[in-house]
């Protein structure tokens, strides 16, 4: 998970925040008064899944 995302992998990652940013595949908020909320920039290294413990 970063930020407000999840997502399999860094390109998973990369794509919603694309379509948040775009407005294209996440609804809106409502009773939020104002704009859309910009999602940080990435971090310039690669996302890496935590890894599950069972």
């Amino acid at each position: 998970m970063w930020w407000n995302f999840v997502g399999r992998s860094h390109e998973e990652i990369e794509q919603a925040r694309k379509d948040w940013m775009e407005g294209t595949r996440f609804g809106e908020v409502h009773g939020y008064a104002g704009s859309r909320l910009p999602a940080p920039e990435l971090p310039p290294v690669v996302l890496k899944p935590r890894g599950r413990v069972r």
